[in-house]
């Protein structure tokens, strides 16, 4: 129960009663939302809307944190994942909100500074977990004997793979972030694999896994549709540190592209439409990407993604159970 049921429940009450702290002094702050004029018609209505909305979920789920990192010292790593990411989107935020500076942080900024909240966190994992950084194949249980999965050695080339992962995640839940409630949700769903998985593996991660599904969970009675509050990259970046930072704690770093493969198809739709207008010369791949827009783009509401994109998660998430 302290595990499981004690943190869900406390971070969610503590994060209902953040937002109605914290979202008045956005209002205050003027720290709105500004929609592409290029984007979805439906979105105009969105204009003004607070964002920055990350602190709402992400306070609660760090003081709560703070009461089991002495007790789970595998949750090291995964709470100074969510922290450097946290601050990696609130510089983006900042510049965005407050200095108004339309593009935030430039790319090459952005990278470096995920590039280094990524080693960060490895150098947690290393030093303050017995966790090591091999690979478990999804899958391989069933055509080993024992049925034990089989662990892979990356070698020389495991931290630089594992940043890779890092940064790949963060961009995913980044590019999901798109429609009221969408990144939640589905954060949510693999926060609940989390759980599970870390339970099964024996990982002792539950309690950051648990509560930060009480934090989303929390943060939905804002931020679903119509949303009273953006998490903005503060928030969204801070999703993908969690996700990362928790799968390679359970050595399942493959298993993000199975459970959290919806982080996955809004990086690649992405890269695939800059390459495709590129290529040529001006047409688009996908009405417009990430892949969320292109289906709200073809006739979809906005809840109707959010809720299908939820259901495919969990579909996964059950078939990367499997997988282990």
């Amino acid at each position: 129960m302290m595990d499981y049921i004690a943190p869900l429940a406390i971070t969610f009450i503590l994060t209902v009663v953040s937002g109605k702290l914290i979202l008045p002094a956005l209002v205050r702050l003027k720290a709105a939302q500004t929609e592409r004029e290029d984007g979805p018609a439906s979105h105009k209505a969105k204009n003004g809307t607070p964002t920055m909305g990350g602190f709402i979920f992400l306070i609660p789920w760090i003081i709560v944190m703070a009461f089991y990192i002495h007790s789970h010292r595998n949750i090291i790593p995964i709470f100074a994942s969510v922290i450097c990411f946290a601050l990696v989107g609130f510089c983006d935020d900042y510049l965005k909100v407050v200095r108004h500076h339309n593009l935030g942080l430039r790319a090459w900024q952005k990278l470096v500074l995920q590039i280094a909240a990524s080693i960060i966190v490895l150098v947690c994992v290393h030093f303050f977990t017995n966790i090591s950084f091999d690979v478990k194949i999804p899958f391989s249980s069933f055509f080993t004997a024992g049925g034990t999965a089989f662990i892979a050695s990356l070698g020389v080339m495991a931290i630089p793979v594992e940043i890779v992962v890092i940064c790949g995640t963060v961009n995913g839940s980044n590019f999901t972030d798109g429609l009221d409630g969408l990144a939640s949700c589905v954060t949510a769903v693999i926060a609940v694999f989390v759980a599970v998985a870390s339970a099964v593996t024996s990982t002792g991660i539950e309690p950051a896994a648990m509560s930060f599904l009480g934090a989303l969970l929390g943060f939905l009675v804002y931020n679903h549709h119509p949303a009273k509050v953006f998490m903005g990259d503060t928030g969204s970046l801070a999703l993908g540190g969690f996700v990362a930072s928790s799968f390679i704690m359970m050595n399942m770093p493959i298993y993000i592209i199975i459970s959290a493969f919806i982080y996955f198809a809004e990086v690649l739709s992405v890269i695939i439409q800059v390459l495709y207008f590129k290529k040529t010369g001006g047409k688009r791949f996908f009405k417009m990407a990430p892949l969320h827009h292109h289906f709200e783009l073809s006739g979809w509401t906005e809840t109707r993604v959010v809720a299908v994109f939820t259901i495919v998660t969990a579909l996964l998430s059950a078939v990367a159970f499997v997988a282990i």
